[in-house]
C-alpha cells in the first residue's frame, strides 16, 4: 500500500494509472507448430517490428508434451504502448503463429 507524498496530486476523477510503465522489459508468449525455424521466424518478426536485433538469449522455448507445438517466451525492451500493440498486431497477422499472449 502506498500513500500520496507531499505535493502528489490525487488522480483525476476517471483517470486510470497505466498498467505498464514505459520503458519496460516485456515478455510475449508466442505459440506455433513445432518445426524447423519457428523460433528464428518469430525472432525475425520481432526484429522487423522493433527495428533492432533480438538476442537469442531473450527467447526461451518450451515444447508441448507431445512435441506438436512449441511455446516461446520472448523478452524485449519496449519504449511505448504503441510499440507493444504493433508487435501484437504483427503476431496476430502471422499465419505461423497459432496463439499469443
Amino acid at each position: 500500500m502506498t500513500k500520496d507524498g507531499p505535493g502528489d496530486a490525487p488522480p483525476e476523477e476517471g483517470e486510470k494509472k497505466p498498467l505498464i510503465e514505459y520503458p519496460s522489459v516485456y515478455t510475449f508468449k508466442v505459440m506455433g507448430k513445432q518445426g524447423p525455424g519457428f523460433a528464428e521466424h518469430v525472432r525475425d518478426l520481432f526484429r522487423r517490428a522493433m527495428g533492432t536485433e533480438i538476442s537469442p538469449d531473450s527467447i526461451s522455448e518450451q515444447p508441448s508434451s507431445k512435441g506438436t507445438y512449441v511455446s516461446l517466451s520472448v523478452s524485449v525492451y519496449l519504449l511505448s504502448e504503441e510499440q507493444r500493440r504493433a508487435i501484437y498486431d504483427l503476431l496476430h497477422k502471422d499465419p505461423r503463429v497459432i496463439y499469443h499472449l
